[in-house]
């Protein structure tokens, strides 16, 4: 720790006044600045990844496995329910399938985007995009990059 400046290392709130008790506008800003921006850079938005599932499940659980790593590359957090949901609800039994939609749909509003992936878009993805649109969402349509991979 530094003995000028003894506060320079403390992780709370950053104080108005200077060590000896002089108010130090100048110096709070500068430093909420700094650690305003540490935690941008930290920052990850909560992304919904849009993709297809039913059909070819496997194929197309594959290609959800890698869009969501392209996303990690991208730098923000991937959320693919259809990867999630069918480890535990009965894809084929009509009402679990419905909950399933129900839970993904209510994901989607704690994204901050929706990113659409395929050269197809499905009913259920429709239903994604959709909601996306109500609630103002931004909506980023992608190639389908699982060649790429």
């Amino acid at each position: 720790m530094s003995t000028l400046y003894p506060n320079l290392y403390m992780t709370g709130p950053i104080p108005k006044c200077n060590f000896e008790g002089y108010s130090d506008p100048t110096a709070e800003a500068a430093l909420n600045n700094i650690i305003r921006e540490e935690k941008a850079k930290r920052y990850r938005p909560l992304v919904y990844i849009c993709s297809p599932y039913a059909g070819d499940i496997e194929r197309n659980t594959n290609r959800a496995k890698n869009y969501c790593r392209f996303a990690v590359s991208e730098g923000v957090i991937p959320i693919a329910p259809h990867l999630h949901y069918p480890q535990f609800l009965d894809e084929t039994d009509q009402e679990q399938r419905n909950l399933g939609i129900f839970f993904a749909l209510v994901l989607l509003g704690k994204c901050d985007a929706l990113w659409v992936f395929g050269d197809q878009v499905s009913k259920g993805m429709s239903a994604e995009i959709s909601k996306a649109k109500r609630r103002g969402l931004p909506i980023r349509y992608l190639d389908d990059i699982s060649s790429r991979r």
